[in-house]
Formats: C-alpha cells, sequence, structure tokens
C-alpha cells in the first residue's frame, strides 16, 4: 500500500510532526480488514503490574481498540498466577490475540513469560519464532512468501514514522533503503532498542546503539548468505555518534534524562518512544523534523498486527 509522506518542501526546520498523522493513514487498511473479516477480533491484555507507564498503555489500547471495532479485555492479574491466565487465553478459540503489559517481574522471568503466548496469537511480535526471523532478516513464514512473519509493534511503530519522514529512500530496492544513513539509537532493551537496531540494519543503516553496558554498532551484512545485520561492541562517545547521525531515537524511561541538544546534527531528524521527555524544549533548534511521541502509531500497528495474525491463520 502506498500512503503519503511528508514531501521536503513540508519540512522546514524545527516542525513538530504528531503521531496522530502517521497513524491515521493505516486507517482505511484496518477498516477494509475488519470489513472482509466479518468480525470483531477479540485481543486480551494482561496487567499485572502497577507501573503508571503499563497503565497509560492499557488505556490507550483499550480506547483505540474498541473506537476502531475490536473487541478488547483487560485483565489485571497476579504476576504468580499470571503464567496460567496466558494458558487459558492460549486456548480460548474466542481470543485472537494476547499481549502483556512489561514489566512484571522486570528481570529475566519476564522474557520466559513472552515466550508462554502462543506465537498463532503474539500480537506484539515478541515469541522466539518471531524475535528469531527478525534477527536473521526473514520476513515471511512460509517458502511461499503468503504469510507475513510477525514484527514487535513499537520498533515496526518507528519504522513506519521514519517512512513517513522520509528517510527511507524509495527509489532504492527493498531492504536497502536506508543505505547512507546513520543512526543513533539510545535505548538496547529486549523489546525496543536491540529489535529496532537489527530491522534498521537490515534496512541498511548504520546504526550506534547506546545503553548502561556501552556501544554497539549495528550494520547489514553483506552477500546473499549473510542477510542478517552484523553486531560489533564499539567505544565512541555519545557526542560524536549523534553528529554524524541522520536520525537520533530516544527511549529512557527517566524524566531526568535529557539528550543534549548540541550533540544533534543540524537538520537531523529526532524520535522519542519514552513516556518521560527526553529532548530539552530547543531541540528544534537543531533537529528539522521532532516526534515527541510514538503511542498512537505503537497501538495501530497493534491492530495491523492482529489482523495479520488471523489472516496467516486463515491462509491454506
Amino acid at each position: 500500500m502506498v500512503l503519503s509522506s511528508i514531501s521536503a518542501s513540508e519540512c522546514p526546520a524545527g516542525k513538530t510532526i504528531l503521531a496522530s498523522s502517521v497513524a491515521k493513514l493505516y486507517a482505511s487498511e484496518i477498516q477494509a480488514g475488519l470489513e472482509k473479516l466479518g468480525r470483531k477480533p477479540k485481543l486480551v491484555g494482561f496487567l499485572s503490574n502497577s507501573d503508571p507507564a503499563a497503565r497509560m498503555y492499557a488505556d490507550w489500547t483499550a480506547k483505540s481498540y474498541l473506537e476502531n471495532g475490536f473487541d478488547f479485555e483487560l485483565l489485571e492479574v497476579d504476576k504468580e498466577e499470571l503464567e496460567d491466565h496466558i494458558f487459558q487465553a492460549n486456548k480460548d478459540v474466542s481470543v485472537d490475540g494476547i499481549m502483556i503489559y512489561f514489566p512484571v517481574f522486570g528481570n529475566r522471568q519476564d522474557q520466559y513469560l513472552q515466550q508462554t503466548v502462543a506465537s498463532s496469537k503474539d500480537v506484539e511480535g515478541l515469541t522466539h519464532l518471531y524475535v528469531q526471523n527478525l534477527y536473521h532478516n526473514v520476513r515471511y513464514l512460509d517458502e511461499a512468501s503468503t504469510k507475513k512473519s510477525i514484527l514487535p509493534c513499537t520498533p515496526l511503530a518507528l519504522v513506519k514514522i521514519l517512512e513517513y519522514l522520509n528517510a527511507y529512500n524509495m527509489h532504492l530496492p527493498y531492504g536497502n533503503r536506508l543505505y547512507g544513513k546513520t543512526i543513533t539509537i539510545v535505548n538496547r532493551s529486549e523489546i525496543v532498542g536491540r529489535p529496532l537496531a537489527a530491522l534498521l540494519a537490515n534496512d541498511g543503516a548504520v546504526v550506534y546503539s547506546f545503553d548502561v553496558d556501552g556501544v554497539q554498532k549495528f550494520t547489514r551484512g553483506d552477500g546473499i548468505k549473510l542477510r542478517r545485520h552484523q553486531v560489533s561492541d564499539i567505544e565512541i562517545p555519545l557526542q560524536d555518534a549523534a553528529q554524524v547521525s541522520d536520525v537520533v531515537i530516544t527511549g529512557v524511561p527517566a524524566d531526568s534524562y535529557k539528550f543534549p541538544t548540541e550533540y544533534i546534527k543540524d537538520g537531523a531528524i529526532c524520535i522519542n518512544f519514552s513516556t518521560a521527555k527526553n529532548f530539552d524544549k530547543d531541540v528544534k533548534s537543531k533537529a528539522s523534523l521532532y516526534v515527541p511521541s510514538i503511542g498512537k502509531v505503537t497501538i495501530t500497528m497493534l491492530m495491523r498486527n492482529l489482523l495479520r495474525l488471523i489472516e496467516n491463520t486463515n491462509v491454506n
């Protein structure tokens, strides 16, 4: 599907781009999918923590799903009982999709919980099947290329935003449309930052991935057999990476963190996916385009993923 995007003439320096502008481009695709299905797909969300950000995400999901003709049920369960509830939802034929609002335990147990969701209902794309496909740059589930693999919704939302902002060069071959772009990401979580770096590198970008443990450089692999990205541990100051980056993406969940405006390359694209505001108010003095939040696009990708799960199930 061809979507409208921002042209250079529409991008004066310091322009703020709202997530709603990107999300609404997918409204007709989602409605067409619902009409074709002929029923309301059901998503079940599990909330087992008191994190305000998780609660906000759950509320946004419920509001958006119900407004757009989906069925949504939020189940608040004790974290020690969550696994049993997930298994029940896996077996429930009335449930089309399952998501968990993390963190639950805040440790490796959360990674285990991701794997308890049936891949056929994994709307977030976090089970091993989809994660392996993402990291190995495998885009389909079958040899006939009729079933698209599910991508994690937040990294996918960031990709769609970058497409909208013309960071992707649509004149280049598919899978290489970020060739020549350098991107800095401040976040390397297993749910967003790391898979995002892999996705962008698989599309041809050089990605500097920062977190508290250091810096990694993601680049595209060379050759047909080496189609997945390459990762190396490097030492580079954040300032040096940012000043050569066409895009800076932040996702630090702390109100105290602010990305230094003076590090930003003139004319860069800046995107924040944290619930905290990671950029100072003067970000647009350096950035040509600034996206302060992405929540509405993330939820739109959740809807799109749910429809794709059902479509994959229905393909013979």
